[in-house]
């Protein structure tokens, strides 16, 4: 009978919003709107931190990188989350899911880690300004860049290895919208004690040392600020952090309620807590990566300058 019931999964069904009919067509306009918002406005940083000379610096390297990575993060599951929506097959292969969980946990690993690295080069630049190009050269910044998608893709190679090697019993229904690595555990019908404690390992290093890094740049960064005596400095000093600064509060604010809010026993399988945990995965999984060109247009003068430099010479060439 156990080996009967531990059959080779060939796919997993994703329940998403399957049970809420009129949700779906009302998501689907909405998720569909933010995609595109998202490809136009980070693809629109990627280009100008590219074409613009004036952006040739440390800090919008890490922003063309952030942005590709929000391009990269999306694209692994908000297109099958859109057809899914107006599909009765909602339906992903084992080989599809353990792809799609793979880049999932890379894009998110790679973000935490690059988030920390910014904040590092904000710290650098106005606590030790004189000192800034030589810590921040270009050996330098890409080094960091480069580290942070190697960590990611490491990281999220090792779990998804231990992942899919997991027995699996009949019962493939993912209660999410793609395949999260958490939502995926908990259909093995094996001890996943040791998959866990990996997962926390992980969570430790590649989430939690960055947000350490981050909370200790920003202390120092405060410190300098208010050395500062002139209200207008000050004003001027914080407007170079303060659109990273409210990226990692949107970001790092939505992963700790998402993965460490609290949950009793009684709303473990509670239909509603699973819909609200879902709505929130989407808002990190989507709304952030729209939010943060936003974020980055509206706060920063260089790249409002850059972007308006960018549409004159198109229509102009037009």
């Amino acid at each position: 009978m156990q080996r009967e019931n531990q059959t080779i999964l060939v796919e997993f069904f994703l329940k998403g919003l399957s049970g809420y009919p009129r949700l779906e067509l009302l998501f689907f306009v909405l998720i569909l709107i933010m995609y595109v918002v998202i490809l136009l406005g980070n693809g629109t940083l990627i280009l100008i931190s590219i074409l613009d000379s004036h952006l040739h610096t440390p800090m919008y390297f890490f922003l063309g990188n952030l942005s590709f990575l929000d391009i990269c993060y999306t694209t692994t599951s908000t297109p099958s989350t859109l057809v899914s929506f107006l599909s009765e097959r909602k339906t992903i292969s084992f080989t599809g899911c353990a792809v799609q969980m793979f880049l999932g946990l890379a894009m998110g690993t790679t973000e935490c880690v690059l988030l920390g690295m910014m904040a590092f080069d904000r710290y650098v630049a106005i606590c030790n300004p004189l000192r800034y190009s030589v810590i921040m050269s270009k050996d330098s910044y890409v080094s960091m860049a480069a580290g942070s998608w190697i960590i990611g893709v490491v990281n999220s190679a090792v779990q998804t290895v231990f992942v899919v090697q997991l027995p699996f019993c009949r019962h493939n229904v993912i209660n999410h919208f793609s395949c999260e690595i958490l939502a995926v555990m908990k259909l093995a019908c094996a001890d996943i004690s040791g998959n866990e404690f990996i997962m926390l390992v992980a969570t430790t290093l590649f989430i939690l040392t960055p947000l350490l890094l981050i909370i200790m740049s920003y202390t120092l960064i405060v410190v300098s600020i208010l050395k500062i005596r002139s209200s207008e400095g000050r004003s001027k000093v914080f407007s170079t952090c303060s659109a990273h600064l409210t990226v990692v509060i949107i970001f790092y604010g939505t992963i700790l309620f998402m993965y460490m809010k609290p949950k009793s026993k009684e709303t473990l399988n509670s239909d509603d807590m699973d819909a609200t945990d879902k709505l929130i995965s989407m808002f990190y999984g989507v709304v952030t990566p729209m939010m943060n060109p936003v974020i980055y247009s509206l706060r920063n003068k260089d790249v409002k300058e850059a972007v308006k430099h960018l549409l004159r010479s198109k229509v102009f060439n037009m």
